[in-house]
């Protein structure tokens, strides 16, 4: 799934921005006056290869797992948290849910790689293993493990797009995955660790320092090969960033919008990238995290947000805060009248 995926990528249809440009540009208003909005709209014009795209209703898919790596005591959560939070994910209480209403998304739970057994209804059980390794002591987890995982995250796409879902966002939860980003993106950008570690769900600035050195131990011990992101993800971690990379890469192969989260949405994006490089063409950047590594990720996509509102909880949230954006952009395409319709006269402005 994962071969026939990476083949099937194409990049963005670049042909469409000459026309609907021009349909911007006739709009009753002065060319260029809604600023980022317009760019967005030509850029899902050529994600979709639709001059008139839609992007609504979109698909949230939170991917939960646990990290090895936790037991380091890198987070200021037990690992217990992650199936607990899943729970409350399929409850109905969690911020994501919250905001999947408000945008009238259809919202699916994976489990991927939780610790615990998770036996709550409205989970989709594609546990890959219970957790991964701690990544300081051995291989987060196996090759082949890390292309389950990521093929997980494609069949998940595949799901929301077959539901009718005309955009994706991705999100997740797992104790200690902030940690395992950083070590990620070290390891994908040569880095340097110091400049990339935050304190994710709430780690005392105390520990911070141990953080780093966890993070550094395990970048030695495993010695990723950069140019080989399997080999990274299987040494590193983890089983819920992989399923997102692989979501993101279904998604793109499908010509979908791709509304990218904070810190750990967009390490899995990179990866995604590394992967199959015209997934790049399908990203939006949804916000700016507070945690520092996030502006690392986003320089190595050349990427810039719509949103900075401080947000650090994940679960795919600032994405679907900033999903109203991209309905907007889609509005003023298929809605707003043109000059010519409106009967306005536009002077020469000479």
């Amino acid at each position: 799934m994962l071969t026939d995926t990476l083949a099937t990528l194409q990049p963005a249809d670049r042909a469409i921005v000459s026309a609907v440009s021009a349909h911007l540009d006739n709009l009753t208003k002065p060319p260029g006056s809604l600023g980022r909005l317009e760019s967005l709209a030509v850029n899902l014009a050529t994600q979709t290869g639709e001059a008139f795209p839609r992007v609504s209703p979109p698909g949230v898919l939170v991917f939960a797992a646990d990290h090895g790596v936790a037991a380091e005591g890198v987070s200021a959560f037990p690992q217990d948290v992650t199936a607990q939070m899943v729970a409350n994910f399929v409850a109905g209480g969690a911020g994501i849910n919250v905001f999947s209403r408000q945008i009238g998304a259809r919202l699916e739970v994976i489990d991927v790689g939780v610790a615990a057994d998770v036996s709550v209804a409205g989970v989709v059980d594609e546990k890959v293993r219970h957790g991964t390794a701690n990544m300081v002591e051995a291989d987060a987890m196996s090759r082949d493990e890390a292309v389950a995982a990521i093929e997980a995250g494609i069949r998940a796409a595949e799901r929301a797009l077959a539901a009718g879902c005309r955009c994706l966002i991705v999100g997740e939860m797992g104790i200690a995955n902030t940690t395992t980003s950083s070590a990620l993106l070290a390891a994908l950008t040569d880095a340097p660790v110091a400049g990339l570690i935050g304190r994710g769900a709430g780690l005392a600035e105390s520990r911070l320092a141990h953080k780093q050195a966890v993070i550094e131990r395990a970048l030695v011990a495993r010695a990723p090969d950069r140019d080989d992101p399997l080999d990274v993800l299987a040494k590193l971690g983890g089983l819920e960033i992989a399923a997102m990379a692989g979501a993101y890469l279904g998604g793109a192969a499908r010509r979908v919008p791709l509304l990218v989260d904070g810190f750990i949405a967009t390490v899995a994006a990179l990866l995604a990238c590394r992967l199959g490089p015209a997934t790049r063409d399908y990203l939006v950047f949804a916000h700016r995290s507070r945690e520092p590594g996030h502006a690392h990720a986003l320089a190595a996509l050349e990427a810039e947000p719509l949103l900075d509102l401080g947000l650090r909880l994940g679960e795919g949230t600032g994405a679907a805060l900033a999903f109203p954006l991209l309905e907007s952009a889609t509005r003023m395409l298929g809605e707003m009248a043109t000059f010519e319709s409106a009967g306005v006269t536009v002077g020469n402005p000479g």
